[in-house]
């Protein structure tokens, strides 16, 4: 869906770790930013107010090395090389880049050499954050040296005549002392942004271009309840009203409560049309004696979708899908054509089957999740679903370890019900990306009384992480973990014993299963 014209600066993507982190601090400045591929290079346009080629693992001199077209330097855009990108664009102007005798990773001290508008208001001596195994030896005609460290003699560079500047460390990183106020200067001291983007006008923007797009046809939403498929959902909503139908299924793996919440915040306080399914017998059924784990997601998935179709074609004369599809999704989906190494296909971006009728409406796709959240703080829905932690598709199908039975379902909703009843009391449910509880296929003996048992156990896990492709467990103080799992033995029927995961992904994953 095309967004009404704004100012927009765009990062070509080199393959870097931090990519998505320089587009997140751009707006955060309310400047809009974008990641295009390396080697698609944007039309010039009036819109672009600046361009930024990010970092990336590779060296400019090797063989198969991503190079940008030379044609980007023919436009009057101004230029930012961060890392690989400065080297790049050193290289592809007749500089000189080779590898470094010492290679300079982590800290490093930057010392100002001559003034530049790029580091107005930087301070000498702050620390940068380098990541870096090359170095230029030879400036392109032109160019100055700005700044220094220790051990890059060339830190910060620029052509202050055709805008182009580079930095050797990346100050997109908090480690950066004074990374953002550069970046700062990038954008209003050199691109000249007006800083005008903010998620209040990408909402009414977003409105009116669904209003025109979907024009008196009718939507369908799988609504689950999580963070990216309520703010969608509810979007849409305001777009179309009644026209939009938000399903939502409750296949019998979700949590205690959890569908008369749904049904209570969305069919009731947001007033969207809601559909609400009880598939539980159907998937359950599906479901009994399974206990491979990639079975149980093809099943639960293969059902939801024979769900969803039929709820649809009981709706009839649907012409469009609404999806809660994010920014992240789609980069690491189509893995920007570039170095980026394609990590999974998302299931809002690659999972649709190729002949599929209905046409997409992805109103979240140029959104980071924190922006998403954002929005729908400004659109009025509840906190409790904005600031809701990750929730696996199969639900708690993956947190059965064997075979699923409504006995284990129930015994596993009471002790997730109790983890997360304490981890809000106590204030770490929202310091926490990720928790949750897990029942594992083994049972212990254990004294309860005089009284021998031999019931089950389970395992407590929670973790901090940034996306979920990394992740380390959460040191969650003594008297909390004695807390739950005194409550768990005591109050959960049919558990003696509770273990807690202090594995880090990798090489363990965040669910079990």
């Amino acid at each position: 869906m095309e967004i009404a014209s704004r100012e927009e600066i765009v990062i070509l993507d080199f393959g870097s770790q931090y990519t998505q982190l320089i587009a997140r601090k751009i707006r955060e400045n309310k400047v809009y930013s974008r990641i295009v591929p390396y080697n698609e290079p944007p039309v010039e346009s009036e819109n672009i107010k600046g361009i930024i080629l990010s970092g990336g693992p590779s060296s400019v001199y090797e063989e198969g090395a991503p190079i940008v077209s030379k044609k980007i330097f023919d436009s009057k855009i101004p230029i930012l090389g961060i890392c690989y990108g400065m080297q790049l664009m050193a290289f592809l102007l007749d500089g000189k880049v080779s590898r470094s005798t010492k290679k300079e990773y982590g800290r490093a001290e930057l010392f100002l050499d001559q003034p530049s508008q790029l580091t107005q208001g930087v301070q000498d001596g702050k620390v940068v954050w380098m990541s870096h195994g090359d170095r230029i030896d030879e400036l392109p005609p032109g160019f100055h040296t700005i700044a220094h460290t220790g051990n890059s003699p060339m830190a910060v560079i620029e052509n202050r005549e055709r805008g182009y500047y580079g930095l050797q460390f990346h100050p997109e990183v908090t480690h950066s002392e004074q990374g953002v106020q550069i970046l700062r200067n990038f954008l209003f001291n050199i691109c000249d942004c007006k800083g005008d983007w903010t998620l209040g006008s990408f909402a009414d923007k977003t409105i009116k271009g669904l209003k025109e797009k979907i024009g008196h046809k009718k939507v369908i939403c799988g609504l689950s309840g999580g963070v990216d498929s309520s703010v969608a959902a509810v979007l849409v909503s305001r777009a179309v009203g009644d026209q939009l139908t938000s399903v939502f299924v409750d296949n019998g793996l979700l949590r205690k409560g959890e569908a008369e919440k749904v049904v209570s915040v969305f069919g009731g306080q947001m007033n969207l049309n809601l559909r609400h399914v009880d598939a539980s017998k159907q998937i359950l059924d599906k479901l009994k004696g399974v206990e491979d784990p990639e079975k149980k997601r093809k099943i639960i998935g293969h059902e939801f979708i024979e769900v969803f179709d039929r709820e649809a074609e009981i709706i009839g004369d649907i012409e469009f899908l609404a999806q809660g599809t994010l920014y992240p999704d789609v980069i690491e989906s189509v893995s920007l054509k570039g170095p980026s190494a394609t990590i999974k296909t998302h299931h809002n971006v690659g999972g649709l089957p190729e002949n599929m009728k209905l046409k997409l409406v992805e109103p979240l796709r140029e959104l980071f999740k924190d922006e998403v959240r954002e929005l729908g703080r400004e659109l009025g829905i509840p906190e409790e679903i904005l600031m809701r932690q990750p929730f696996p598709g199969p639900g708690l199908a993956v947190r059965i370890l064997g075979t699923i039975t409504e006995e284990r379902l129930s015994i596993l909703r009471e002790a997730d019900a109790i983890l997360l009843e304490e981890t809000k009391k106590t204030g770490w449910y929202k310091k926490i990306w990720q928790s949750f509880a897990v029942l594992l296929p083994v049972k212990t003996v254990g004294v309860m009384g005089d009284e021998r048992t031999y019931e089950n156990v389970i395992g407590l896990r929670a973790v901090h992480s940034r996306d979920g492709m990394t992740a380390d467990w959460v040191h969650l103080p003594y008297e909390i973990l004695g807390i739950l799992s005194n409550r768990i033995i005591n109050e959960v029927k049919g558990v003696n014993r509770v273990v807690y995961d202090i594995s880090s992904k990798p090489p363990a994953t965040i669910e079990w299963e």
